[in-house]
């Protein structure tokens, strides 16, 4: 099941810096002009249920299991299209908009390129 499919319409120029820290920061097209720059920035908030540890975020051909969503997360994600993705292998996190997702190399998204929240 498909939980979100989005497709990327832009990348922020600061969102490189991100990488070091294995950080995604993911928006909706309507993003406050001041957070853009570090955003990936995607075109649909419609999310068909709940994301929940065990689902996999799909960024074009590659999968990231999900290990831990904060409690603000889902609410977050339908309000604003927003969340941060943590690619650090940990199961919980003291910040309650996070996603946390398996310790694994990861690359930005480029632009036009699908991303995915799939449940399996």
């Amino acid at each position: 099941m498909t939980k979100l499919h989005s497709t990327v319409t832009s990348i922020g120029a600061e969102c490189e810096l991100f990488l070091q820290e294995k950080m995604m920061i993911l928006f909706h097209e309507d993003v406050p002009k001041e957070l853009k720059e570090i955003a990936v920035v995607h075109n649909n908030r419609d999310i068909k249920d709940d994301v929940a540890a065990g689902d996999f975020l799909v960024i074009g051909d590659e999968r990231y299991e999900i290990l831990f969503v904060g409690s603000k997360a889902n609410e977050t994600l339908r309000e604003l299209g927003h969340a941060t993705f943590f690619f650090n292998g940990e199961s919980s996190s003291d910040l309650p908009g996070n996603i946390c997702l398996e310790d694994k190399a990861f690359a930005l998204p480029k632009e036009n390129e699908e991303i995915k929240i799939i449940a399996v």
